[in-house]
């Protein structure tokens, strides 16, 4: 179980077909598989130990992404927004490294002990071009062996680089996937950064599946849609803020006018039921799917389909209509559990931490070892419940939790309810400290674009539906919320505002 696995069936099956795309530069199956052993040997003779990536999505991605797995190295691809020292102590965990980088990164990363750096048209045409007479060597077939590095998006503390091993990634694919299911003319738009959880398994998938990957590097809502439209897309994955905003641009209109997208999955944060709902109406023929995973499970775990999203929307029992705001149910190969702080389960409707167990659960870190319990089990730190119909709800961090006079509250129940007020379009609920509280409630609220609302309106709002108790003592309106680049809120940097403001 080996990623080139995958690319070998998808090269020995469609080579001719078009596989990756970014503007007008593409490459077929085929020529991916030949660049790929190309570069394997490069990394094998460079003496390296892992390949690295710190650059926006370009054909070099993929081509790097096969090319660690043939060579038997990891692939680490980088965040490039982060600054010259969070970078230099990522680079510092996987010496000796090659970094596949653009030009105006050189000189600087070039200055990095025990890092070998490459240009990515360098890099990318040393590959094409030896990819045509070169002998690739063998590839290991060993499920243990790393295949991934994603250094975690450092939330709530600094960045810890998960462990995922071919075996895991591999075997999300194998079962979630059907080989060659795609048609020829079928394209996937993929705007997510390569350190991304998400950005890696499209790529497996659609290779997999026989899919056309149209690459995004830097995602605007205009240029979304306009490449959607040129390359006739018909599969897409987005995290919700990147919705929002393709939504935004569309305000005033009927439809979205894009009749060939048939599937668009988003994930990777909270989706406010608002942007759903109107998701929905301006793509009316496509099927939305909401996938819940996290870097340590191999990407998707749970997923809300389809029909869970147009039988949600159409319900009037508030029971079923509030599932839009869910993420669905495990998948076959994925087995759930909330527990409570002393580890038992809970039952149905009971708030606790989600605990996850399969084949593609890795929970593991570089230097830290593997976080699954004996039998398997992983913490995921992130807090939930499952309804009695098994759908599942998450909550946030249980690290967010906020304790106020001894009692815990999820800041996620409080949002949702204040998210249910027809004036908001996003919410974030914190903790603050408190003399005599330990920990007050305080929320920052996004209103809509026409619309406002009152403090007390939305306290009143609030105590009507849960206990006083779990009312906000301090409500700020700001106008927006600060999220990372990959669709979390970053709670932290709301707290911090607050307290020192």
């Amino acid at each position: 179980m080996n990623l080139m696995m995958l690319l070998e069936m998808a090269s020995d099956g469609f080579g001719d077909r078009v596989a990756f795309c970014n503007g007008d530069d593409r490459l077929s199956y085929s020529e991916l598989f030949r660049a790929a052993g190309a570069a394997a040997n490069g990394v094998a003779s460079s003496g390296t130990a892992h390949l690295a990536m710190l650059d926006v999505s370009s054909l070099a991605l993929p081509v790097g992404l096969f090319a660690a797995a043939w060579a038997g190295v990891p692939f680490v691809p980088l965040n490039y927004r982060l600054t010259g020292s969070e970078l230099e102590s990522l680079v510092e965990q996987i010496v000796p490294s090659r970094v596949i980088t653009e030009t105006e990164r050189l000189a600087s990363l070039s200055e990095l002990a025990g890092t070998q750096v490459v240009g990515r048209e360098e890099f990318l045409a040393a590959a094409r071009h030896e990819g045509a007479s070169s002998q690739p060597s063998e590839w290991s077939m060993d499920p243990d062996e790393i295949a991934i590095l994603l250094f975690t998006s450092g939330t709530t503390g600094p960045p810890k680089a998960a462990v995922i091993r071919h075996k895991h990634l591999v075997s999300y694919i194998l079962g979630s996937v059907e080989f060659m299911s795609a048609d020829e003319s079928d394209a996937a738009l993929v705007c997510v950064p390569p350190y991304h959880i998400a950005g890696m398994a499209a790529i497996a998938s659609s290779v997999y599946s026989g899919r056309r990957v149209v690459q995004l590097p830097n995602f605007t809502a205009e240029s979304w849609l306009e490449l959607a439209r040129r390359e006739c897309v018909t599969n897409a994955f987005v995290v919700p803020t990147m919705l929002a905003r393709i939504v935004e641009v569309l305000e005033g209109r009927q439809s979205a006018d894009l009749p060939h997208l048939r599937s668009l999955s988003y994930g990777g944060g909270k989706m406010p039921q608002s942007v759903i709902e109107r998701a929905m109406d301006l793509f009316p023929e496509t099927d939305f799917a909401n996938a819940y995973g996290l870097t340590e499970t191999s990407s998707t775990i749970a997923i809300l389909g389809p029909d869970d999203h147009r039988a949600a929307l159409a319900s009037d029992d508030p029971v079923v209509r509030r599932r839009l705001v869910s993420v669905g149910k495990p998948l076959p190969s994925v087995e759930v559990e909330i527990r409570d702080e002393e580890g038992n389960a809970l039952a149905a409707n009971e708030r606790g931490e989600i605990h996850v167990r399969g084949e593609q659960v890795s929970g593991e870190y570089l230097g830290k070892g593997s976080q699954l319990a004996d039998d398997g089990w992983f913490p995921t730190r992130d807090g939930g419940s499952v309804d009695a119909e098994g759908y599942l709800f998450i909550e946030g961090r249980i690290d967010d939790i906020i304790v106020r006079g001894g009692e815990n509250m999820s800041p996620g129940e409080i949002e949702e309810v204040l998210l249910e007020h027809p004036a908001l379009c996003d919410v974030a609920v914190v903790g603050v400290p408190d003399e005599q509280w330990g920990e007050a409630v305080a929320a920052v609220v996004v209103c809509k674009d026409g619309h406002q609302a009152a403090v007390p309106e939305l306290q009143q709002w609030v105590k009507e539906r849960l206990r006083s108790s779990r009312t906000p003592e301090r409500i700020e309106f700001w106008q927006e919320l600060p999220y990372n680049e990959t669709g979390k809120l970053l709670r932290r940097k709301v707290r911090a505002q607050l307290v020192s403001g």
